[in-house]
């Protein structure tokens, strides 16, 4: 991250707050040496989705069999707990608010990390009030990134997308830039030097 962090004036704070922004349109990519933009890092994976290297195969190998076996146990876990309502004499009517609360909550988590692998979310307070719902069914979370790891890195397209769209606009940046000559393309012949 560079140090100088300039707010970006194109956004009111009220526009600003309901929009999907990633790192490369606010502004809050790290830039490389030449100044051009980095790519950002993905959990587990770093930035080796760039180029599938680094051991990416193995990471998404990885990734996939521990979230597989992370959804087993934790499935093994409420069954264990659903055996000690019934252990308990716990009401039918509780056992049935138990597995309809845990099944719901699993598909709203795996839905809301299902779209969050190709797009930012757009409300982000709406996001940390469902955080509490995605906590408690994280089993759909980690289904998400089990079948998500199967064909790429858990949102490697959406940052793939947006870094892409940066180096294309820094390279136009840079090339029409009228301060940097060595960047610009001459079509014209030289000039014979005066005498």
């Amino acid at each position: 991250m560079s140090q100088n962090k300039t707010p970006d004036k194109s956004l009111t704070k009220s526009e600003g707050q309901n929009e999907s922004v990633g790192p490369y349109e606010s502004g809050e990519a790290a830039e490389a040496a030449d100044g051009g933009p980095r790519p950002e890092p993905l959990r587990f994976f770093g930035t080796t989705w760039l180029a599938h290297d680094g051991g990416y195969a193995a990471r998404r190998a990885a990734v996939a069999v521990g979230s597989l076996a992370a959804a087993v146990g934790a499935c093994l876990l409420l069954r264990f707990a659903y055996q000690g309502l019934t252990i308990a004499d716990a009401s039918p009517f509780i056992g049935i608010l138990v597995i309809v609360m845990f099944s719901v909550c699993s598909a709203i988590a795996f839905r809301k990390t299902w779209e969050g692998f190709s797009k930012r979310p757009v409300d982000r307070a709406r996001e940390e009030q469902l955080r509490s719902l995605k906590g408690i069914g994280f089993i759909g979370s980690l289904v998400a990134y089990f079948l998500r790891s199967l064909t790429e890195a858990p949102g490697e397209r959406l940052r793939r997308t947006e870094y892409e769209t940066a180096v294309a606009r820094y390279e136009r940046r840079r090339t029409t830039r009228t301060g940097n000559p060595a960047a610009r393309k001459t079509n014209r012949p030289k000039r014979p030097k005066r005498k």
